[in-house]
């Protein structure tokens, strides 16, 4: 229990404070696993031009919340360009009652320049090396939420759903291969509308440990999926539900509220959760 909660909590969706000027999506998740509560996340997403800033956070509730105190916050910067973003900056930080650990990360042009992990990963003999190849063409784990739609294609053309998105965590390089499965049509406050529904797959790169159980489940894993809502404004799609089989059950995070401030409005300043601008200065790509 005390893995996948913590594996939960750092899916702390991520970000700064608010842009002065913003379009600014903000969506509260409902986190269960095996069909028991789990814990809630709060994410808060700004646009200005080609920039995003994001924030959030995520708490475990309940019994969860009793026998690991897990709690996690997380930011994410960048522009948006293309179909995958640039990320400038990430930062995440996750808790338990026993221990904690924060990641920082400075990234330029798709390549990470700086990692910093505190504390740093034990080694491990199974631990698959990161080479550089690895940290070039990359998204930091909260910027890869951002799916920009396809030029020639609306919001909810089934090819938005097929893409490679290549991730970068500070400490391991995955992939996550999504296909279209279908379209649905949901409902959920503040939203009402089409979703497309992405297959999803986990493909390991390097950093992970490839003995580990739970690393072969999750590459042998069929039973993933992403639900993907439009916006308009910055022209992509965002989740709205997420579904991961577990070696223990399902885990699902649903969105319980949906809202999207519109162009031009001044977003609500708030807290800096993890300064990654601050803590990273980008030096030369490792």
């Amino acid at each position: 229990m005390r893995l996948i909660a913590s594996a939960f909590v750092t899916l702390a969706f991520a970000g700064f404070g608010s842009l002065a000027q913003a379009e600014t999506l903000r969506v509260s998740y409902d986190i269960s696993l095996a069909g028991l509560p789990l814990g809630k996340a709060d994410l808060s997403s700004s646009f200005a031009g080609s920039k995003y800033e994001m924030e959030g956070k995520a708490k475990l509730t309940g019994l969860a919340m009793v026998l690991t105190g897990g709690r996690g916050e997380a930011s994410a910067s960048g522009t948006l360009a293309g179909s995958t973003p640039q990320s400038t900056a990430f930062a995440v930080l996750s808790k338990t009652s026993d221990n904690q650990r924060s990641v920082r990360m400075g990234l330029r042009s798709g390549r990470v320049a700086k990692v910093e992990i505190d504390p740093p990963l034990e080694p491990k003999p199974d631990r698959v090396p990161v080479k550089a190849a690895d940290k070039r063409g990359v998204v930091d784990p909260m910027s890869a939420l951002l799916m920009p739609a396809l030029d020639a294609k609306s919001l909810t053309d089934p090819a938005n759903c097929d893409r490679t998105i290549p991730v970068f965590d500070g400490a391991s390089r995955l992939d996550v291969v999504l296909s279209y499965g279908e379209t649905k049509k949901v409902e959920v406050p503040g939203y009402s509308g089409p979703v497309l529904v992405c297959n999803a797959r986990y493909v390991p790169i390097s950093g992970h440990r490839s003995e580990r159980p739970a690393t072969k489940f999750m590459q042998e894993n069929r039973d993933m999926s992403v639900w993907l809502a439009p916006v308009e404004g910055p022209r992509l799609l965002f989740p709205l539900k997420v579904s991961v089989r577990t070696m223990i059950g399902m885990g699902e995070m649903q969105a319980s509220a949906w809202s999207l401030e519109g162009d031009g409005k001044a977003a609500v300043p708030t807290r800096k959760a993890v300064r990654a601008d601050e803590a990273i200065q980008a030096g030369a790509v490792q």
